[in-house]
């Protein structure tokens, strides 16, 4: 396409050649009045006029060419700037060198030019800008999200909602709510929405890939500016955490009202038995009375279970640490459980290297032993043996305690170290348990960042596994 400047040239030349030839058209009328006989004076003036003709044209189009390319050149260069710009070229720019016509440059159109470059560039960025926080966002949000048109087909949804519901992204743009085929209870949501154009929230309870799910979703109406109807927009917030707490939160309260209520009935019961007369009698008052003082033990423990619980679950819980000799806390744990093993008649062989130190609060790590160690002789029959073994694995310590059990099932072993939880309920309370033992020790390991694992086979034994760092970082897990 040509340019400003060739396009002026053209239409000079034309102009010009048009004007000439009527001049000589004109002029050649004269031509007449020199008669016949004076054709060699004519012949001289015909070539006197094209010569004088041809010498204007060519300084007529000289003077032309350095106007036109004084004043349409700048003009020219302008254009192809502001083209460049309108292409989103926003860093074009015209040198006031490439513009000046006689000394006066073309300030204020290039000025102007370059002012709404700079505005459009500005706007671009802020756009882009904008457009990156918002699919950051967007793509950030540990909820789901989904966006449907006013016509119900989806415009938009992020990372959380293709993971949870497993979409990608190019099977969901353009279709609607009915054809990427949601849980129920989420497309009756969704619907609602549509059709009443009202806010929607319900928690729902959903399948994927075999899990169980809780999601709260949420739908609300997207108005614009103006109150037209723009379409859906829904987000859907897991909380199956939240609720699974909530179940635990239940469970407990549940628990501790049952093993509180079963001591204090017992208690009771038998203490109205002795006011009302059974105290009478010595032989039945004694036999009473250490009934009462067996369910106070049981009580007093279970309190106290559930205070060290707490304080170790509690923010701020800080450890005793010191470098001690893991053979020290094994031996000390053993003297400990010493009369309950001897009762049962059973015999505890301790591996641990003398020289293997760590870095632990002693008397919690004795805590986590005793415990595992009378978890294992109340689960354990008679004249069997305990081992205890200490493996050093460079930057960790490896402790297992062995018995030779009743053993667990396996369906039994995901659920061990909750709160209250207990395989044989009736040989639990039987042992003076309180189904917390194994619930502090999984917290006490861990504020020593270590991991608790657990192995076992019905009727041969349990194995359970700790594993703690030699050195701690002070770092709560």
């Amino acid at each position: 396409m040509k340019d400003l400047y060739s396009r002026l040239v053209l239409a000079y030349v034309t102009l010009l050649s048009v004007l000439l030839t009527g001049l000589g058209i004109v002029l050649g009328q004269f031509f007449a009045l020199f008669g016949e006989e004076h054709a060699d004076l004519q012949w001289k003036y015909w070539i006197f006029l094209i010569v004088v003709l041809i010498a204007a044209f060519i300084l007529s189009l000289l003077m032309a060419v350095k106007m036109m390319r004084q004043y349409a050149g700048p003009v020219d260069q302008i254009t192809k700037t502001a083209k460049q710009i309108a292409r989103g070229d926003y860093l074009a720019r015209t040198s006031i060198e490439d513009v000046t016509m006689g000394g006066t440059p073309h300030d204020e159109l290039v000025v102007a030019i370059h002012q709404i470059a700079r505005n459009l560039q500005e706007m671009s960025m802020s756009r882009t800008m904008e457009k990156e926080r918002l699919n950051t966002l967007i793509e950030s949000m540990g909820s789901g999200l989904l966006m449907f048109g006013r016509e119900g087909a989806v415009n938009l949804s992020n990372r959380a909602f293709e993971q949870t519901f497993g979409f990608r992204k190019d099977e969901l743009v353009g279709k609607t709510f009915k054809n990427i085929r949601l849980p129920d209870d989420i497309e009756s949501l969704i619907e609602d929405v549509f059709m009443t154009e009202q806010v929607q929230e319900k928690q729902v309870r959903i399948e994927v890939d075999g899990k169980i799910s809780h999601m709260s979703v949420y739908g609300a109406p997207v108005i614009g500016i103006h109150g037209n109807w723009l379409g859906i927009i829904v987000v859907m917030h897991n909380i199956t955490e939240l609720v699974r707490l909530e179940e635990v939160r239940k469970d407990f309260v549940a628990n501790v009202s049952h093993e509180l209520r079963t001591p204090v009935t017992s208690i009771k019961g038998f203490t109205e038995t002795l006011l009302d007369g059974a105290m009478m009698d010595p032989v039945v008052m004694k036999e009473f009375l250490t009934i009462i003082q067996k369910e106070s033990d049981r009580l007093y423990l279970l309190i106290h279970d559930l205070l060290e619980l707490s304080g170790v679950e509690r923010e701020g819980f800080s450890l005793n640490m010191r470098s001690v000799r893991l053979k020290e806390i094994i031996d000390d744990a053993y003297k400990a459980v010493s009369p309950n093993l001897a009762r049962k008649e059973m015999a505890l062989h301790i591996e641990v290297p003398g020289d293997l130190i760590i870095e632990a609060d002693a008397d919690r790590l004795v805590q986590v032993m005793v415990n595992l160690l009378t978890n294992a002789i109340n689960y354990s029959r008679e004249s069997t043996t305990i081992r205890v073994q200490g493996t050093d694995l460079q930057d960790e310590v490896l402790i297992e305690v062995k018995d030779e059990g009743i053993g667990i099932p396996s369906t039994e072993l995901p659920r061990l170290f909750e709160r209250f939880y207990r395989v044989d309920r009736a040989r639990s309370r039987d042992s003076g348990g309180t189904g917390l033992g194994l619930a502090i020790v999984k917290h006490l390991v861990e504020v020593h960042e270590g991991t608790v694992d657990v192995a076992s086979e019905v009727g041969k034994g349990t194995t359970f596994q700790i594993r703690i760092p030699k050195h701690h970082s002070g770092r709560r897990s």
